[in-house]
């Protein structure tokens, strides 16, 4: 899945947000093109100060003053304005007392205060973004600034995502006591998108083999597969069969965390898929911790980066060790603290919707106190 074997396109720079960038980009000329002011005050030559100075002119964002800062003098000059010739540092207008003509100043400035050189941001021809970047407001900001209005992207990958088993259902129709809205295929469509890819959702798969096997075998005509349930040991579960009868290389049916331990990862036909577990929390979890690697390095992402960051507990936390866990929990609104959520296991939707991110317990330790501090994935 290296970047540099996938397809790319040009996208127009409003639709550049949230993708991945094909081909380095350059400056297209110094950055700032002539050293620039960065407070409003007075353009002065540093050994002229302390004292008093004849003020020569003005220059404001957008304008070039024509002349040269003499001896004595100085130019009145405004935020973003290039610098005049002669000048060599910036007082800030708070620091002086203007008598008509002349300006005061008691402070005795270092050459270069104030002012951003000329190509201190960048140099013509440099790289100011690489490839495999994803593109934000920031990176939108500096394609603007270089002039680049059509933006090489990388491809979008095309993931497929199949549901399984008989009690899956549409989610316009009305379930019966034994069925289920097919929910999970909904916010698979969401994840992936997040992670750069392009989901469409295939049928339901039921029970049975063959028909498994058609929908498994049209999935793989997209660039990923997700297939989400028929993973586990059971008697209907039909996804493993039918990868194996298209040829699939198994690389891991197994992993040890909590909720979603049975899961399928291999290749067939020259593609990814994902065999993840049916029950809402797992499927969720499954992606967002395994999977949504493999759509963000097809959309180009140079590396996939899952990141934990650690916040206090608001209250003692206890779980059984041996695997590790992910339970739904709340982090609050400044971001330094998180609190476990009650739930009724790994299908209970509502509690993961009033979650705003997953509660990450190790392996290998079994209590936290209050204060101590513990992962959290944000969901």
């Amino acid at each position: 899945m290296a970047s540099r074997n996938l397809q790319t396109e040009v996208v127009p720079l409003g639709a550049a947000s949230g993708r991945v960038l094909a081909r380095a980009v350059t400056a297209d000329r110094d950055y700032p093109p002539a050293a620039r002011s960065i407070r409003d005050g007075f353009a002065v030559r540093a050994a002229d100060l302390p004292g008093t100075l004849e003020i020569a002119g003005e220059v404001r964002a957008g304008r070039v003053y024509g002349g040269e800062v003499a001896a004595g003098q100085c130019v009145e000059i405004m935020t973003g304005a290039p610098v005049p010739r002669g000048a060599d540092a910036i007082v800030m207008v708070e620091h002086t007392t203007r008598n008509g003509s002349r300006m005061t100043t008691a402070r005795v400035p270092k050459p270069g205060e104030f002012i951003v050189p000329a190509g201190a941001e960048a140099r013509h021809g440099a790289v100011v973004l690489p490839e495999g970047v994803r593109i934000g407001f920031p990176q939108v900001a500096l394609l603007a600034t270089v002039g680049l209005t059509n933006v090489p992207v990388f491809r979008k990958p095309r993931v497929a995502i199949v549901s399984t088993g008989d009690e899956v259902i549409g989610v316009d129709q009305t379930p019966g006591p034994a069925q289920v809205r097919n929910a999970n295929a909904w916010a698979l469509a969401v994840q992936v998108t997040e992670a750069g890819g392009e989901p469409e959702i295939l049928p339901v798969a039921p029970d049975d083999l063959d028909r498994t096997r058609q929908l498994v075998a049209q999935g793989l005509e997209r660039d990923i597969l997700l297939l989400s349930g028929g993973v586990s040991a059971g008697k209907y579960d039909f996804v493993e069969p039918a990868l194996a009868s298209l040829g699939a290389d198994f690389l891991f049916d197994r992993v040890l965390i909590q909720p979603g331990q049975p899961l399928v990862f291999g290749r067939a036909r020259g593609k990814c898929f994902f065999g993840l577990p049916g029950n809402p929390a797992s499927s969720m979890v499954t992606f967002k911790t395994i999977a949504a690697a493999a759509v963000e390095l097809s959309a180009g992402l140079r590396a996939s980066e899952l990141r934990i960051p650690r916040l206090r507990l608001t209250t003692d936390f206890h779980h059984k060790s041996g695997l590790t866990r992910f339970l739904p929990a709340l982090v609050s609104g400044d971001g330094t603290l998180v609190t476990p959520l009650p739930w009724q296991g790994s299908g209970d939707v509502a509690a993961l919707a009033r979650a705003n991110a997953f509660l990450v317990a190790e392996a290998d330790r079994e209590s936290w106190k209050k204060g101590d501090e513990m992962g959290v994935i944000f969901s």
